[in-house]
């Protein structure tokens, strides 16, 4: 499991370090046309060919890979900043408070994620600037997500309620919101950091699915989502395997997330 754990923590920094360095490693921008070659296999100068519009796939796989791995933790912050707030403070509150932000988080809870996700995303303007769209995409993620999170923070929170040192600062004079942020929350760490860790990959999938059905990042801006359109033309995975390349490279990340994930779950 030790080796496992290795190969994906490695698979992780080399994805983080080739979408940090897109700027320097990518042949040319990823929205820059060679007109003179649309569709073209791959060579020398582009080492997995060009798309329709005739740009450099592995610039935008590159560029996309940046964007994907900033939203997902970005998105992650947001879900479990809100988790907290839902989840963690109504069950350090408790009584009528856990009820009412428990109702609220079954009812997100029983809602189909992905269709709301959808739903909340078509509603919303279609024809906005790239940039725009990866702000949307942010906040849709993030503010969509936290639900079960939430459930998860409230049943350790709750459990907090009655420890000794929670008993012993109230004892001292210590209550209200200052007592949840300056003794609970902190001893909520491990398990705020376990949330956020696990939502990434969740909010990459996610991601994903939205650009794949043109409701994530506009174009020029790259995305896994949106570079994985390209397979619905297709001709075969023999005749043109280099197109794959976004799809292999969201599988690998997705599943290095869960062994790193599982290996540090086990080890707890």
């Amino acid at each position: 499991m030790k080796t496992a754990r290795r190969l994906a923590l490695a698979v992780l920094l080399v994805a983080a370090g080739l979408s940090l360095g897109a700027t320097w490693l990518s042949p040319a921008s990823y929205r820059t046309q060679f007109r003179e070659a649309p569709n073209a296999p791959p060579s020398r100068q582009h080492l997995l060919g060009t798309d329709a519009m005739a740009r450099d796939r592995f610039s935008r796989l590159l560029y996309g890979t940046r964007i994907s791995l900033s939203l997902a933790p970005a998105a992650a912050a947001i879900s479990t900043f809100l988790a907290v707030l839902l989840g963690g403070l109504s069950g350090y509150l408790g009584g009528a408070w856990m009820r009412v932000g428990m109702a609220i988080t079954d009812l997100f809870l029983s809602l189909p994620w992905i269709f709301l996700l959808i739903t909340v995303r078509a509603l919303l303007p279609l024809n906005v600037s790239p940039l725009t769209s990866v702000i949307i995409t942010f906040l849709i993620l993030g503010m969509l997500g936290w639900a079960g999170s939430a459930r998860v923070l409230c049943a350790a929170s709750q459990s907090l309620r009655t420890s000794a040192f929670v008993l012993q600062a109230r004892a001292s004079g210590l209550h209200g919101v200052r007592l949840f942020v300056f003794h609970v929350l902190p001893n909520l760490k491990p398990v705020l950091l376990a949330q956020f860790w696990i939502s990434i990959p969740v909010f990459i999938l996610s991601e994903a699915n939205l650009s794949i059905l043109g409701l994530g990042v506009a174009e020029p801006l790259p995305s896994w989502g949106s570079l994985l359109r390209e397979l619905e033309g297709l001709l075969s995975f023999q005749q043109e395997p280099w197109k794959l390349a976004p799809l292999l490279l969201l599988v690998m990340v997705v599943t290095s997330f869960q062994l790193v994930l599982s290996n540090e779950e086990t080890a707890a």
